[in-house]
């Protein structure tokens, strides 16, 4: 497959005509923006990208993006996507799914797209909760989440997303959340990987789960709630006076304290993306005791599922001629002459 082309483009160039419809305050609209502003900045050409979405708020994304696209059915768009991808390998292509999507009936389909390590960009917008259907609790609502299923509580352990795609045999696992600065470099990192690349988003719902990630999300204090990962530097949050330490007898991260900015010396892990271990165990950080755990936690590339079916496509036709008419006359056929007798 050719590399490729780069072009210019403007933000203009992404927004289509039709009229943006999501609640107002939906943080779908946040991460549409950041989508609409990335592309050009990456030289994707619109003609050659193609968003494809299931069922839910989040997969009416394609509507509003000028560019190809499929409105598919409930947690079957990684199924489309990759027939998409094998059809045409040239396209860019980003599939968008949700929480209950692609984690509920989806789940089968997104756990063989990670696997097959198809080539394209997985957005799944995280609100732990069904906004189309009118809030019920989803596969990653907690514990306790009150909804129109649940109105007593859940009981049910939420799904984690990134640890399931990890364990799905993901080779790219990102996080990001609508409104933040920093998920344009995290979309620009997904889009430069090799093969499925997972980005899971919280997005709040400001209908049926208004503000369940404020815990961390929040702009007032943010800096303490939240680490940034990022690759090659140390694991350090709260202006740089905490940061994450690896202690080998209990095989878990610890929060250490980091004096007159000396992370080496307080024992500070330097983060790795090729890491696979460390990516899980990031994952399933508890927040809390822990910050939550943001940007890329794993990329290391391994060869794509297209790139195989299209070498395997290619040496069992080496050497063969492309003809149906000489294929459907071969082998044990017969012809019937003469004409249809008139009834009458």
């Amino acid at each position: 497959m050719n590399a490729p082309v780069k072009i210019e483009t403007t933000l203009k160039d992404w927004v289509t005509d039709q009229e943006v419809r999501w609640c107002p305050g939906c943080g779908d609209y946040a991460i549409l923006k950041a989508v609409q502003r990335t592309l050009p900045q990456l030289g994707c050409d619109p003609a050659k990208t193609v968003f494809i979405s299931g069922i839910g708020c989040s997969s009416r994304f394609p509507y509003y993006m000028e560019t190809y696209g499929f409105h598919t059915i409930h947690g079957r768009a990684p199924a489309v996507a990759t027939g998409a991808k094998l059809a045409n390998p040239e396209l860019d292509v980003w599939l968008v799914t949700g929480d209950g999507d692609g984690l509920s009936i989806g789940g089968n389909h997104l756990m063989h797209v990670l696997r097959r390590n198809v080539n394209m960009q997985i957005m799944l917008f995280n609100n732990e909760i069904y906004g189309l259907t009118k809030g019920q609790y989803s596969p990653t609502s907690r514990e306790g989440t009150r909804s129109p299923s649940t109105p007593i509580g859940s009981v049910d352990h939420p799904a984690n997303p990134c640890a399931f795609a990890l364990g799905a045999g993901a080779r790219f696992v990102a996080r990001g959340f609508d409104v933040s600065k920093n998920l344009p470099e995290v979309l620009t990192a997904a889009h430069a990987h090799q093969g499925a690349a997972f980005i899971e988003i919280f997005q709040n719902c400001i209908v049926y789960n208004k503000d369940v990630f404020d815990d961390f999300a929040a702009p007032k204090g943010a800096e303490n709630r939240q680490l940034w990962l990022k690759n090659g530097e140390p694991m350090l949050f709260a202006g740089g006076t905490k940061g994450l330490a690896f202690d080998t007898d209990k095989l878990a991260f610890t929060v250490v304290d980091v004096e007159n900015d000396d992370w080496q010396a307080a024992g500070v892990r330097v983060h790795d993306v090729t890491n696979r271990v460390m990516a899980h165990l990031l994952a399933e950080l508890p927040f809390g005791p822990f910050p939550m755990p943001l940007g890329v936690l794993y990329d290391d590339p391994a060869a794509t599922y297209e790139s195989a079916v299209i070498a395997e496509r290619e040496k069992s036709t080496a050497g063969k001629e492309a003809n149906l008419a000489k294929l459907l006359g071969s082998g044990q056929t017969w012809t019937v002459n003469g004409t249809a007798q008139d009834p009458q």
